[in-house]
């Protein structure tokens, strides 16, 4: 089980036999457990939160995490005894990349001694650390598992995650020419702005339909793509922190005259854009890609696929194209990552992370007797 973003948790139940080259991977089951009201809040507020109020919330977030996981093997028709193992990937509180002048750090919570203690089920947690300690970026960690979920001999793939933060696996069929990039923002300005403008009724623009209505701003989509994050060369890494809340209360106040369908045009627009640039500048020049397959909340979301699709010489699908439900991805990467690390073996890319050498991730909870 994993798969966490701001607003709640996607759990997926999965068999699993083998590891690298050689795993078998069938989905059983995904399951979501939505955030309560009162939680999403703390999640939210934990961005520029007290310490006290992060060590709270890792164990609450724990507490909310083994109840996915139960709930996701009950509905798979599974008992904990029959569960072998949990991979849970926390929820980021912040992510600091390494860069010339500054070591790098992360911080996801959701405690795994809590969740490994309430399910009774060996869990693996807090995968990011051991490659930022390798010499690695910390992100994103999941080309190993796109790599096991998507290796086609013959075809060279793009997995394109839109989740809060957007992120590209080039999928070969050696790993060691697999690279990965956080190419920029996600759905994070698009949910800030929506969030901002319904006085937090709303979370997010529903298929798009908002920003449908609506139209570019051309100075402000010109202003959002001379960020210095787009000129970075991989590997690179980034985060709410960076392209989240603060960045998006400025927008608003700099573009407050504007009609709030065209803001949000004008974000959607922007990622699209971002993440093709960071293809064509990064990507196209060293692959041919066959296919770029997208996953996450953003794949939901109409206009920002039609614009996508406008966008690439090649064909741009859904993971669901392969056998992987797009909102069934990320968790189930985890799930792989937590098989390779009990089966003890290294799970980072350093062609996608930058680290120095591979490294075993995440850390081991076990439930006690």
């Amino acid at each position: 089980m994993s798969g966490t973003s701001h607003d709640g948790v996607d759990a997926a139940v999965a068999s699993i036999k083998g590891t690298g080259a050689g795993a078998r991977v069938e989905l059983l089951r995904l399951s979501r457990s939505p955030y309560p009201e009162t939680l999403r809040e703390k999640v939210s507020e934990a961005f520029t939160g007290s310490a006290r109020d992060i060590c709270a919330l890792n164990f609450e977030l724990g507490e909310f995490f083994a109840r996915a996981a139960l709930k996701a093997a009950r509905e798979a028709r599974l008992t904990p005894q029959q569960v072998d193992l949990i991979g849970s990937h926390g929820q980021t509180i912040y992510h600091i990349p390494a860069g010339p002048w500054r070591a790098g750090s992360t911080l996801q919570i959701g405690e795994g001694a809590v969740i490994a203690a309430r399910t009774g089920v060996v869990t693996v947690s807090d995968f990011r650390p051991a490659d930022i300690a390798a010499g690695g970026q910390g992100a994103p960690l999941v080309p190993y598992a796109d790599w096991a979920l998507f290796r086609k001999k013959g075809r060279t793939l793009a997995v394109q995650n839109i989740g809060g933060i957007a992120n590209v696996t080039v999928v070969t069929e050696a790993l060691e020419d697999v690279i990965g990039f956080d190419t920029g923002p996600g759905c994070s300005l698009i949910d800030e702005t929506v969030k901002i403008m319904s006085s937090g009724k709303l979370a997010y623009d529903k298929d798009g339909k908002m920003a449908s209505g609506g139209k570019i701003i051309p100075d402000m989509l010109k202003e959002l793509m001379s960020d210095p994050y787009f000129r970075e060369k991989p590997p690179k890494s980034t985060g709410r922190e960076y392209f989240g809340l603060e960045m998006a209360k400025g927008l608003l106040k700099r573009y407050r005259r504007e009609e709030k369908e065209d803001l949000l045009h004008t974000l959607t627009a922007f990622t699209a854009e971002s993440i093709f640039i960071a293809y064509k500048k990064f990507v196209f020049p060293r692959y041919d890609i066959d296919r770029v397959l997208l996953a996450g909340g953003g794949a939901k979301n109409r206009l920002l696929v039609r614009l996508l699709g406008g966008k690439f010489p090649c064909p741009v699908g859904l993971t669901d194209d392969f056998g992987v439900p797009s909102q069934a991805r990320e968790a189930l990467c985890f799930a792989v990552l937590a098989n390779e690390t009990i089966s003890g073996a290294p799970s980072n890319v350093p062609g996608a992370t930058g680290a120095k050498k591979r490294a075993i991730l995440g850390k081991i909870s076990l439930p006690g007797r």
